[in-house]
């Protein structure tokens, strides 16, 4: 890693000691941080028909928490997996359905599978100019790379015909998972010095069956590891337009640049720790939960650990119970109760139930430790990135590929939003700061 030399430091001392901006001022100026409002709600700036999150009624102005539910073009997600679990995966009607706002027939689902499957070959070359010759630590950021390189192999990068989009952001759809299995393998080869294989993706495999067979050496896999992928991939394929990198596709889409830079900015968006990088912070902080406690069965042992990382004792000394909470969801979280449901299947079958017990026990009590210790009463529910990362763990999965899976499927809802600015966007985001600086005379140089 390169160290900063002396000028570089300071200069980065001289950013450092910049004044905070009081906090006061946000309140003075009524700011909206984080975009939130008093209440903790969203700010609304925008409509969208892609996806939908509800986990409140308003009644007589109060919020009313209710079971967490999740829609994708107006259906709600537990009814679309009722509907393909155990028959066919799932992961590509969910796509069709958020790209085009209906469920395909089975002869469209046919052609659409047989579309993706024509499209995920690499172009010509680019395995080995665009990832191998440029391995990254962070396959987040190789991802990222290779879909701004991909405008460099496109006959018609910039147009924002509908068909031209819908033809990009199809390819980026089925190229995503080569893109990260490749962008990991360079790195196991490059950074790890592990052996480098590489496997060409079966254009007759899904999406969750290619991704298994592109990271596993031998390629194998089982239906229920590729069953159980699927779902994760459909829970993870879209969740409305106020969150963060979905938000990022509308904001960087409305500017009317291209394609590759509007879904670029949404990987840079999702590998943050705060968003998609937080399966990894729950997988590590529950790794260490299994380390340091003694008796896996022991409400109390469970507990006391728990206390100890909320009283900042234990783990990364944050306070926080990674995975158990959410910025929307209250009651529960629809997706972690889906993915909870088919994730005790696979526990059975890689013999890791005693571990998926630990899970369930923590997702019990940690609320419980949680207001004992900060005497607040906030509902909390177990999120999506809790389960996730057990079921990537269970599939075998690194902790380097848990953010880019979740990218391998937001894919899907990133071109649905991309696809509904340019049709219904027309006017480039542009929100307010308030600048707070004080006015300053100009100083000559000599007199610095």
């Amino acid at each position: 890693m390169e160290e900063m030399n002396n000028k570089d430091f300071m200069i980065a001392e001289l950013a450092a000691k910049k004044t905070k901006i009081n906090p006061d001022l946000y309140t003075k100026y009524n700011v909206k941080r984080g975009l939130r409002n008093n209440d903790g709600t969203g700010v609304l700036v925008g409509l969208t028909e892609v996806g939908e999150v509800m986990s409140y009624l308003m009644d007589d102005g109060d919020r009313v928490p209710v079971e967490g539910r999740l829609y994708y073009q107006g259906y709600e997600v537990s009814d679309l997996v009722a509907g393909f679990y155990k028959k066919r995966f799932g992961f590509e009607e969910a796509a069709y359905l958020l790209l085009t706002g209906t469920l395909p027939t089975e002869e469209e689902l046919k052609d659409f599978n047989e579309l993706l499957g024509s499209k995920r070959m690499l172009p010509n070359g680019f395995t080995e100019d665009m990832i191998l010759k440029a391995p990254s630590p962070d396959v987040m950021n190789k991802l990222a790379r290779s879909v701004l390189a991909s405008y460099s192999y496109d006959s018609n990068p910039d147009s924002l015909d509908v068909s031209n989009v819908m033809r990009q952001c199809i390819e980026l759809i089925a190229r995503f998972p080569v893109m990260v299995s490749y962008g990991y393998m360079a790195r196991r080869h490059y950074v790890e010095h592990q052996s480098l294989f590489l496997h060409d993706p079966k254009p007759e495999y899904s999406t969750a069956e290619n991704i298994l067979h592109l990271i596993r050496p031998d390629g194998q896999f089982t239906e229920l590891e590729a069953r159980v992928l699927d779902l994760a991939l459909v829970l993870h394929a879209e969740h409305g337009g106020g969150n963060n990198s979905s938000f990022v596709t509308h904001a960087v889409s409305s500017t009317g640049t291209d394609t590759y830079s509007a879904i670029a900015a949404a990987v840079g968006s999702l590998k943050g720790p705060q968003h998609g990088g937080a399966s990894n912070k729950a997988y590590a902080m529950m790794c260490e939960v299994r380390e340091n406690v003694e008796d896996w069965t022991d409400d109390k042992q469970v507990k006391a650990y728990l206390t100890k990382i909320l009283k900042k004792e234990a783990f990364d000394k944050s306070g926080l119970i990674y995975g158990i909470g959410h910025a929307v969801y209250t009651l529960s979280d629809p997706r972690t109760r889906l993915l909870k449901k088919y994730a005790e299947a696979l526990a059975v079958a890689t013999d890791n139930k005693e571990v998926f017990d630990l899970y369930t026990k923590v997702e019990e009590l940690a609320p419980v430790a949680f207001h004992e210790v900060k005497h607040n009463d906030k509902i909390m529910c177990a999120n999506v990135d809790y389960y996730a990362g057990l079921i990537y763990s269970m599939l075998g999965i690194p902790p380097e590929l848990f953010t880019p899976l979740f990218a391998c499927a937001r894919i899907a809802g990133w071109s649905a939003h991309r696809i509904e600015e340019i049709v219904s966007g027309g006017r480039i985001m542009r929100p307010a700061f308030k600048s707070v600086s004080k006015r300053r005379k100009y100083t000559p140089i000599e007199e610095r």
